[in-house]
């Protein structure tokens, strides 16, 4: 049997998401303070974006930190504000090398002055790159996200921007979300073997595949994210359609 050729490789999903949790069971096991988890996390993204870029994956989004992340302990909030203020001072000259765009989503003007500037500078030191993307989701949740869109929706139908008469679409109320510029995800991807989706783009996702793996973020590897992917790569994703619709001849 001849080998396959790229054409008949199932498609790299376009688009992973990652909600990254363990870092504190990860340390915990170990005697380790939480942020020592937190850290070793850290790692894992640096390692991970690597990975994906290596694998073909277009763009990248990582659920950084949430919206509902400020009720820790104020001093692993502060100790999460401090790795996240390093990883961009670190990081972005690496984002640069390979050709990577950082985004944000999320309400980020919350965050602390020290790591808005940092994130500012690694927004604009990438801005111009296309192939690659990298978005981190921070102070972010999706109920607050859909809440804002609804609101910046309606506000343009009542001063005339968007036709009232018109039912509205998905594709019209997309351009008011945060991820407005990106794709929808493909995969999305949880850590620790947790099974929910806590509050992370729960609109965008509603055709993603999900992968929940029992490995704890701070061990996450290369050859886990492969094998999401290969897991992804041998589902069906039928849209709504039959499976006798996706193979039937001529089909759209």
């Amino acid at each position: 049997m001849p080998a396959p050729t790229p054409a008949d490789q199932p498609p790299v999903p376009a688009h992973v998401a990652i909600i990254m949790d363990g870092n504190g069971r990860w340390a915990k096991q170990r005697g380790l303070p939480r942020l020592e988890g937190h850290r070793r996390g850290v790692e894992t993204v640096r390692a991970t974006v690597a990975a994906a870029r290596d694998l073909g994956i277009r763009v990248l989004t990582l659920y950084a930190f949430s919206a509902e992340n400020w009720n820790r302990p104020a001093d692993e909030v502060g100790g999460l504000m401090n790795l996240l203020e390093f990883f961009l001072k670190r990081e972005t000259a690496t984002l640069v090398r390979d050709r990577v765009r950082l985004r944000t989503i999320g309400r980020t003007d919350k965050l602390p002055e020290p790591v808005r500037h940092q994130l500012a500078a690694a927004l604009q030191a990438t801005e111009h790159f296309t192939e690659h993307t990298l978005v981190l989701a921070l102070n972010y949740g999706s109920r607050t996200e859909v809440a804002e869109a609804a609101q910046a929706y309606a506000t343009d139908v009542a001063s005339g921007k968007l036709p009232a008469d018109t039912p509205p679409t998905w594709e019209t109320f997309a351009r008011y979300l945060y991820t407005a510029d990106l794709p929808d995800p493909d995969l999305v991807i949880r850590t620790s073997g947790e099974t929910r989706v806590s509050n992370f783009l729960l609109m965008q996702a509603a055709y993603a595949e999900f992968v929940f793996t029992p490995v704890l973020w701070p061990d996450f590897g290369k050859d886990d994210l492969a094998a999401a992917v290969a897991d992804f790569q041998r589902r069906e994703r039928r849209f709504g359609r039959t499976s006798e619709q996706l193979t039937a001849p001529g089909k759209a």
